[in-house]
């Protein structure tokens, strides 16, 4: 069994971060940019274009210009123009101030033709730092000025160059586009472009039913076909069932589909016809866009000398109803995490409730995930994904100690909903030769669920970064994120929680949880590959992340989490029940004595039964309050029986599916189940002994117990019409709560005649 790490390493801490440039607190109701978040001063130098640069090539009189932008030892470059002296750049570069040391700002202009020259300079331009403007958020943007250009004696030389230059923090709107100090190693457009913030929408989902009705006129191949209905939408296919052995078959049967807007792959349907084992004919197919009957064709290809020519003719018709279900939400992620239940149209949409912020501020002590020329090193980015918005941070290369200090903001339409934030190392920067190889490692995730959220209030934490691996659950070090949830309705926030957590679609006509599982798989496929189109890609290896696809998987470890989970709900009524024998055995005569006087004082007054017992949960309740807890919950290490696991568990949590490990290993876990099984087979045979012991009172399986069971009956009824029940109920309360000098330690008559009582098990087959 595995050591776990010291348990205060996977607690969550409370920090206070200088939020904003320490203007924000706790009840601050206001929201403006980058609030939630230090402010990281940077210098920026907006490169725009040059004119009338001189040519270093005495025989063509032209040059290739590039720009390098120089503080002290932090150098950034910019892309060069072939023979072109009035290039045009446009880029912004930012700088870091805490990591300035110079108070000189050099931006020069250099000839890439000569770049193993001794002097391949054209021309630059010098600013003293201390000089530079300093520009706010909300300022109007600093227009680019003409500067001439001067050698390195300060002569002026042919030629001027258009660039601004200030002081300003990343809430700066060019802050996302700017290339940074940190990442002026990475050489390319696509490295740069994998390496910057982004912000994402998922593609807009929809059910797709098709209805498929009948068909007529085939024309299959035998006389007895057996005909069904093959649909493809993209890499979804679904069939219908085999219909009757006719040529006008008929199914009524309904397939459902995601799609995704805009919808540009085709609805193939095609008519085929079982003519033998794992071989199908095709009877006919056609393209789908509305209701209504449809010609099939069927595509016949001849071979006319070395020619091949395709022939279509008519085949029959088919008849199908095909609409976009938008009352329907479409799971894309486990309903456990689910961070949107809106359903696909937008008409059916409810007001906004509250807007959510998030501040990404800095990592803390993030291990190493790679090895690059020799050194171990970590370029760490953030996702952060809520609702159909997902947001990418810019990656810091080659540092255990990321400051990000990013914000982002999305509208609120469910309290009942997380917000999924992970971290992952960036193996994509170096080029496209690498992209098909290397996948994003996963450093940690965060959830945080907004009901256990108070409103307009900050929660600036440090989350310990967990992740379950082959070797045991491992920090991989800490992330310090600001939350805020600010509502704009207090009566819309508490009506919400009287409403379906799912549209209404949903249980006036529910699907199966077979259909559910399949959709939602699909509906993650078509996710990250339209987000592995952007730029730069959200690839499948975060997207599935994010969603933890896998947490369908069978896990010794999650069976005894979720068995632990359940004794853990009946541990209350476990200890009432050790209680009420304690009560019963008078092992305290005070607490004895003051149940027998509650319990005369409720049959005396029985208008006081019901408000008792809707007002002991208040006060439980009230009294709780002392020990609620100060901060969003965080993953627990020790209820999801990650501390301690067996090695052999873990590894076949890890296997792949199917399973690639060797017969031996798979018979002794095939053992381990069958062991495991066995017990469950055991108590939910006692659990249905029981209810079968009860039923069978009335179907005189026992003729004998059950005209005792009849006598017994019709004396209490007699009994219970001719006493009064405050008299009954109170000779019962008695009699149950009868001092242990009046007890015996054998079981009671109604014990010994119920276990007397024949269940179903009798009737069992037994090997």
């Amino acid at each position: 069994m595995l050591r776990p790490p010291p348990l205060e390493d996977f607690m969550l801490k409370e920090t206070k971060p200088n939020l904003g440039g320490g203007n924000v607190t706790g009840n601050n109701k206001h929201t403006c940019s980058y609030e939630l978040v230090e402010h990281i001063m940077h210098l920026y130098v907006h490169v725009v274009e040059a004119k009338d640069l001189p040519g270093k090539d005495v025989a063509t009189s032209t040059c290739d210009p590039y720009v390098e932008v120089e503080v002290g030892y932090l150098k950034g470059t910019t892309p060069h123009f072939e023979a072109n002296s009035n290039p045009k750049w446009n880029q912004v570069f930012a700088f870091s101030i805490d990591r300035l040391q110079s108070s000189v700002l050099i931006v020069g202009v250099k000839d890439k033709h000569y770049v193993y020259a001794k002097d391949n300079l054209i021309g630059r331009v010098l600013f003293d730092l201390n000089e530079v403007p300093k520009r706010f958020p909300l300022d109007n943007p600093l227009e680019p000025e003409w500067y001439s250009l001067e050698d390195r004696k300060g002569e002026l030389v042919k030629g001027e160059f258009m660039l601004a230059v200030w002081r300003g923090c990343q809430a700066d709107e060019v802050f996302s586009e700017a290339c940074c100090s940190d990442a002026f190693g990475v050489i390319g457009s696509d490295a740069l472009a994998n390496i910057r913030s982004k912000e994402y929408l998922s593609p807009k989902l929809w059910y797709l039913r098709v209805n498929v009705i009948e068909a007529m006129d085939l024309q299959p191949s035998n006389k007895s076909p057996e005909v069904f209905v093959k649909a493809n939408l993209g890499n979804q296919v679904l069939k219908t069932k085999i219909s009757e052995r006719s040529i006008n078959p008929s199914w009524n049967e309904s397939l459902m589909f995601v799609a995704a807007e805009p919808f540009e792959e085709p609805f193939i349907v095609s008519v085929e016809d079982g003519v033998a084992p794992n071989k199908h004919e095709v009877l006919g197919k056609c393209r789908v866009s509305s209701s209504r009957w449809y010609n099939l064709e069927k595509h016949v290809i001849d071979v006319e000398g070395d020619q091949k020519v395709e022939t279509k003719f008519a085949a029959g018709m088919i008849h199908m109803e095909i609409n976009l279900q938008g009352g329907y939400h479409v799971l894309d992620e486990s309903t456990n995490y689910c961070s949107d239940f809106r359903p696909t149209a937008e008409e059916l949409w409810k007001p906004r409730i509250g807007v959510l912020e998030l501040g990404i501020l800095n990592g803390v002590g993030l291990l190493p995930m790679k090895t690059k020329d020799g050194q171990e090193s970590t370029d760490a980015y953030c996702v952060a994904r809520y609702g159909q918005k997902w947001v990418r941070t810019r990656t810091f290369i080659n540092s255990f100690e990321p400051k990000w200090n990013e914000q982002y903001s999305w509208d609120v339409l469910d309290p009942c909903t997380f917000i999924t934030t992970g971290v992952f190392d960036n193996c994509h920067f170096h080029g496209r030769d690498k992209s098909h190889v290397a996948k994003d490692s996963t450093i940690g995730k965060v959830r945080i669920r907004l009901s256990t959220l108070e409103t307009n209030r900050v929660y600036a934490h440090s989350y310990p970064l967990l992740v379950l691996q082959p070797s045991g659950v491992k920090k991989m070090g800490e992330i310090h994120l600001a939350v805020r949830f600010t509502r704009s309705s207090f009566l819309n926030m508490m009506h919400m929680y009287s409403q379906p957590l799912l549209p209404n679609m949903h249980y006036l006509h529910p699907l199966s949880v077979k259909q559910l599982d399949s959709l939602r798989h699909c509906a993650t496929q078509i996710v990250w590959m339209r987000l592995s189109l952007t730029e730069p890609p959200l690839r499948k290896e975060v997207v599935e992340s994010m969603f933890d696809v896998d947490s369908h998987m069978w896990s010794l470890r999650r069976s005894k989490s979720n068995f632990f989970r359940l004794m853990n709900v009946l541990s209350g009524l476990s200890a009432l029940g050790k209680w009420y024998n304690q009560v019963c055995y008078w092992r305290s005569p005070r607490t004895t004595i003051l149940i027998h006087m509650i319990y005369i004082m409720l049959l005396i007054y029985p208008a006081l039964i019901l408000p008792i017992l809707f007002l002991c949960p208040c006060l439980i309740a009230a009294w709780n309050y002392i020990w609620r807890p100060r901060g969003p919950p965080h993953i627990d290490v020790g209820l999801s029986q990650a501390d301690l696991v067996f090695p052999d568990e873990l590894d076949e949590e890890f296997d792949t599916f199917p399973t690639s490990r060797s017969s031996d290993v798979v018979r002794m876990r095939y053992d381990r189940l069958r062991s495991i099984c066995g017990k469950i087979q055991t108590v939910a045979g006692d659990m249905a002994t029981l209810g079968e012991r009860l039923q069978n009172l009335v179907f005189w399986r026992d003729p004998r117990a059950t005209v005792l069971f009849m006598i017994f009956l019709l004396v209490a009824a007699i009994i219970v019409y001719v006493t009064p029940i405050k008299v009954v109920a109170l000779l019962t309360g008695f009699y149950v709560l009868r001092h242990p000098r009046y007890r015996s330690k054998l079981p009671s008559i109604p014990l010994n005649f119920f276990r007397r009582l024949p269940p179903e098990r009798t009737l069992y087959f037994e090997t």
